[in-house]
């Protein structure tokens, strides 16, 4: 199939348009299809996803920013791909919202958003490179600019995505995966490796085995399990490396089994058991978390939303497995953004602080803000030393002294000072800083985290600090929106990949409702002018 943009114009003779009664045409024009079609259609770069399809003459692609449009107003209304190819032939506005209306024959079929999407997916699994995030994002940055917002104040809030899979006991994961591989090779005629295994490929025997047999207890079947998946294995070595069930029963048997003389055994905690083992062979990308007392499988996302008075837009957002950090989050956004020509204020919680993240911060002229502190408060005269660039060296003190000499002391990352005796013994902030006096000398000692966490603290009590937590507080309502109005824990597809670009879908639909708010808002001022 070779590439082709979508260059067919809106009115034609044979438009559905011109069939419209003028009531009908005011209605259009009222509806959320005029400013899809007018502000969001035409900003979707066809040309980036080129590299999709054939450079060779053949079947030209179906249009693919209405692909892209189409699974955006998908998530905005929460329908299924038939839904979604039903409305486009029947209901003029998604015609209307996609340059359609002068198509003899609507683009969408059943198929056309599947194959879209697997060629998404296949191209980012050979390239690494999402093409969805990337125009979601160009497409938020669009909507921020209509919405007059600069991205001087941002904030960043983090969520779990749940997988929409079922959770499974260590004897339910174990059988499930022996049983799909037994039934993969019972299906390709390779039963001479099934001796004694036979019933794993029998429908009913997952039943029988996991609750309905009484002849043995649990650990007996889960022995028997175990035993089982190892002989299959050894006599299947080196033979199915291609194949998914097979992998997939390697990676279960190794991370929840254990070899002791001579004889198998289900791991303990003892034994060590990270967060990344399989949950589920329906999602082997899933991982496992526990935060606030409850337990996760499946990923985690981060949001990031740039804040100002019209509103506020998700101008960037990330995804990946549910035991990655805030703080790693931060990182990875930190190390993506260019630096920024005008300081941004980005608000955060304590999740996301550290001293490697503030300083890449800084390097990207971003004021990183953190609305909750971890750890114990320190003195707060510790903020008022002057710091060399990198840290090293006290240059000033509270008093404004210069030191004799100051230099670090790399095993416990205290900057040492030194004062002549009669300085520190005469100084008001002596009391407050209690240097060591020895003979001759006084010497203090601070560390450039002391230092940044007592202007921190003194921040905190400002009235800045007061409206940045409001404006932080804010971003709770994205994960909560996400999840009631978009359903993002119970997505129809599995694996983090197909789920990102869902989910990117769905910040794409969030946005645009975002933008619809503020394009009604803006109409009821101009009716009413003695409102704004």
């Amino acid at each position: 199939m070779s590439f082709k943009t979508n260059d067919c114009q809106q009115i034609t003779f044979n438009d559905v348009l011109w069939g419209l009664t003028d009531r009908e045409k005011r209605m259009l024009e009222k509806s959320w299809a005029k400013p899809f079609a007018e502000r969001i259609f035409p900003l979707i770069d066809e040309s980036k996803f080129a590299c999709l399809y054939s450079d060779k003459a053949s079947r030209p692609n179906t249009p693919v920013n209405i692909c892209v449009g189409a699974l955006i107003l998908k998530e905005l209304f929460n329908m299924t791909d038939e839904e979604m190819v039903d409305s486009l032939m029947f209901d003029v506005r998604f015609q209307y919202a996609l340059h359609t209306t002068g198509f003899e024959e609507q683009p969408l079929s059943d198929k056309t958003l599947n194959r879209f999407r697997r060629r998404c997916y296949t191209y980012e699994l050979k390239h690494g490179t999402d093409l969805i995030h990337e125009t979601v994002k160009e497409l938020s940055t669009e909507m921020a600019k209509i919405m007059k917002i600069n991205g001087q104040i941002q904030r960043m809030d983090s969520l779990m995505v749940e997988s929409n899979i079922k959770t499974l006991s260590r004897m339910e994961l174990l059988y499930t995966c022996l049983s799909d591989f037994v039934t993969y090779l019972h299906k390709n005629h390779e039963d001479g490796k099934l001796e004694g295994l036979e019933h794993y490929y029998n429908p009913a025997d997952y039943n029988r085995v996991i609750y309905h047999q009484r002849s043995s207890g649990y650990a007996e079947r889960l022995q028997e399990i175990l035993n089982d998946a190892d002989r299959l294995l050894s006599s299947c070595e080196g033979g199915y490396d291609d194949v998914t069930q097979y992998q997939l029963l390697v990676r279960v048997f190794s991370e929840q089994a254990v070899r002791e003389d001579g004889s198998i055994r289900l791991k303990t905690k003892e034994d060590g058991m990270g967060s990344d083992i399989l949950q589920n062979p329906a999602d082997p990308d899933a991982t496992y978390r526990e935060k606030a007392g409850k337990q996760h499988r499946g990923y985690a996302a981060n949001v990031t939303e740039s804040v100002g008075e019209a509103g506020s837009i998700v101008t960037d957002y990330q995804y990946g497995q549910n035991n990655h950090s805030d703080s790693e989050f931060l990182k990875e956004h930190l190390e993506s953004v260019e630096k920024c020509p005008e300081q941004v204020t980005l608000v955060t919680d304590g999740a996301y602080s550290g001293e490697e993240n503030r300083r890449l911060a800084k390097k990207k002229n971003i004021d990183l803000v953190t609305t909750n502190l971890s750890g114990k408060d320190t003195k707060d005269i510790c903020a008022d030393f002057t710091f060399s660039e990198d840290g090293e060296k006290i240059l000033r003190c509270p008093a404004g002294n210069q030191p004799k000499s100051s230099s670090l002391a790399k095993s416990t990352g205290k900057v040492r000072a030194s004062f002549p005796k009669n300085m520190c013994e005469n100084c008001p902030y002596k009391d407050q800083c209690q240097p060591k006096i020895s003979n001759k000398t006084s010497r203090v000692y601070v560390t450039k985290a002391a230092h940044e966490r007592a202007l921190s603290q003194r921040f905190r009590k400002t009235w800045q600090f007061e409206f940045l937590s409001r404006v932080r507080n804010g971003v709770e309502t994205v994960p909560s929106i996400l999840r009631r109005r978009y359903h993002i824990d119970t997505m129809p597809v599995r694996g983090k990949i197909r789920t990102k670009h869902m989910f990117g879908f769905k910040i794409g639909a969030l946005n645009f409702r975002k933008l619809l708010k503020y394009l009604s808002s803006r109409e009821k001022c101009a009716l009413n002018p003695e409102t704004v």
